[in-house]
């Protein structure tokens, strides 16, 4: 029964996936911005329905940018759980971009790609974050850099908080968990780390008990004068307070 359950609810994330595709190649063209960025969230929204995993948010994200949001890393549902929360547009790792499926609905929704190796590219994405900014836009990032196991947020690279110094925006720290619905322990399903495969988490996740998503949002922060990486270790303070919240 159980396998059952998870193979039904895989080809529905497919369907529903491709479905996203769709929308993106063929209607976005014709909706504005304000159009594309509901659609997103409403097709965020749906994939967790259909895969069988709640949403529960606590505090609110902000109506409007200029922000960037900062949160912890922990699977490949991360981005999907943040949309469905609020429409914002990530920065993320190259290597999403040529993931099949997901690459080209994150690039539809408005991803940021970079070269993490790369100290040049990152200056690049930094620019365009900065400008995106200005342009009052909503972005978010994993400043950890990488996914942990949830046992602890990893330090945080202050890199791409220059782009909020240099536009002046606020920062919103987020907290990201997973809990098994029945007893509210961390679930090990959607995890993404070490020799993880995506495929691999996915069946894990579908396979599993039922999963709550957790979102907490935090208040807004300003550098007031801060360098990048004591900001950055301030946001980390934050969002681990957060995660600590009943």
């Amino acid at each position: 029964m159980k396998l059952a359950v998870a193979t039904a609810r895989f080809l529905r994330g497919l369907a529903h996936a491709l479905g996203g595709l769709f929308t993106i190649v063929f209607v976005f063209p014709r909706l504005s911005e304000a159009q594309r960025q509901d659609r997103v969230q409403a097709w965020a929204a749906g994939l967790l329905r259909v895969v069988g995993i709640r949403l529960e948010v606590h505090g609110a994200p902000v109506d409007a940018g200029p922000v960037l949001m900062v949160a912890n890393h922990l699977s490949w549902l991360d981005i999907t759980v943040l949309h469905a929360g609020r429409h914002c547009r990530f920065v993320s790792k190259a290597e999403v971009h040529h993931w099949p499926i997901i690459g080209r609905l994150a690039s539809g929704a408005g991803t940021l790609f970079i070269e993490r190796e790369s100290r040049r590219d990152a200056l690049r994405v930094v620019h365009h974050m900065a400008q995106a900014l200005r342009a009052g836009d909503v972005l978010a990032v994993f400043p950890e850099g990488t996914t942990s196991d949830g046992q602890d947020v990893l330090p945080f690279h202050a890199n791409l908080l220059q782009a909020a110094i240099t536009a002046d925006a606020p920062v919103q720290p987020v907290a990201l968990d997973y809990l098994e619905a029945a007893t509210r322990q961390a679930a090990r399903g959607p995890l993404y780390i070490d020799d993880d495969t995506l495929v691999g988490s996915i069946w894990r996740t579908l396979t599993g008990p039922p999963v709550v998503a957790v979102v907490r949002y935090g208040t807004l922060q300003r550098a007031d004068g801060r360098g990048r990486r004591d900001w950055a270790q301030a946001l980390r303070e934050a969002v681990q307070a957060l995660r600590s919240t009943p």
